[in-house]
């Protein structure tokens, strides 16, 4: 068998996620139907490095699939052009390549980088970025959210911005977090860290603009964090505003180290001050 890295992105609008759903139109659905029509294999399964909600977008999602050699060898320098022409319109497959050693598309990264764009324009968004862009009524003070989202970086328990799951731990590492002005109206906050839990990117983001607004403290997004758990006041913004920028990884010779470091359940080492 033979590991394939397959670079991809997706517009996620109408999409009900990227993880198969029955009956239900998906992007790994219409990417294992592609693969298996082009490769002729009866059930690829593809592994993904972020299994992005209903909505959202992504420029730089990775998967990984396992194929007989014998069939990459085949199809290898025909595999990608041959994708684009059974593929939707709103998903490609924008580079395949044999994985190195140890590779792991989902337990590999060093981090996961996201982008959430909003727009403060008195009369709405741009239509022609609706599908990308979410609208807020009121104006946003870009300085008053990065000042909130700089007491949040660092390792913690996310749980007060987590969706809980049964026996998953909310533990993460947010590594960036950084609101800047892409034009006049919009603002796009970069959200990145090691691996992220349900709704935490979406969670942030809304605990965030209540400060950009003026509704919330700066302070008070990190008071929730450390209050451990869900506060009803934290909105959790639509999923059309979210892009999934970057998924990075290891140099090779780093990747299986970081694949098992990465599958251990996760407690912090200390108690949070």
């Amino acid at each position: 068998m033979t590991r394939l890295r397959l670079d991809l992105s997706y517009d996620g609008t109408d999409f009900s996620g990227w993880a198969e759903q029955p009956d239900r139109r998906t992007v790994q659905g219409e990417l294992q139907a592609a693969l298996a029509r082009v490769l002729r294999l009866p059930a690829p399964q593809l592994t993904v490095a972020g299994r992005t909600d209903a909505g959202v977008h992504a420029r730089g999602q990775v998967a990984h699939l396992d194929v007989p050699t014998a069939v990459w060898e085949a199809e290898g320098e025909r595999l990608l052009r041959r994708l684009a022409g059974v593929l939707p319109p709103d998903v490609r497959v924008n580079a395949v390549a044999v994985a190195p050693a140890g590779f792991d598309a989902r337990f590999s990264p060093l981090f996961r980088r996201y982008v959430y764009r909003v727009s403060d324009a008195p009369g709405g968004v741009d239509p022609l970025r609706r599908r990308d862009v979410l609208w807020h009524r009121r104006p946003l003070d870009v300085a008053r959210m990065n000042e909130a989202a700089a007491a949040l970086l660092g390792e913690h328990d996310f749980a007060a911005y987590c969706r809980r799951r049964e026996g998953a731990s909310t533990v993460r590492e947010l590594q960036r977090v950084e609101w800047v002005r892409e034009g006049e109206y919009l603002c796009a906050g970069t959200v990145q860290a090691d691996a992220f839990c349900h709704n935490m990117v979406r969670a942030l983001v809304g605990a965030l603009l209540a400060v950009g607004d003026g509704r919330r403290a700066p302070d008070w997004p990190a008071r929730v964090l450390h209050a451990g758990v869900r506060d009803s006041a934290v909105h959790v913004v639509p999923p059309h505003g979210l892009t999934l920028e970057e998924v990075r990884y290891p140099p090779e010779e780093e990747l299986a180290a970081r694949a098992a470091a990465t599958r251990r359940f996760r407690v912090l080492e200390r108690a949070e001050e």
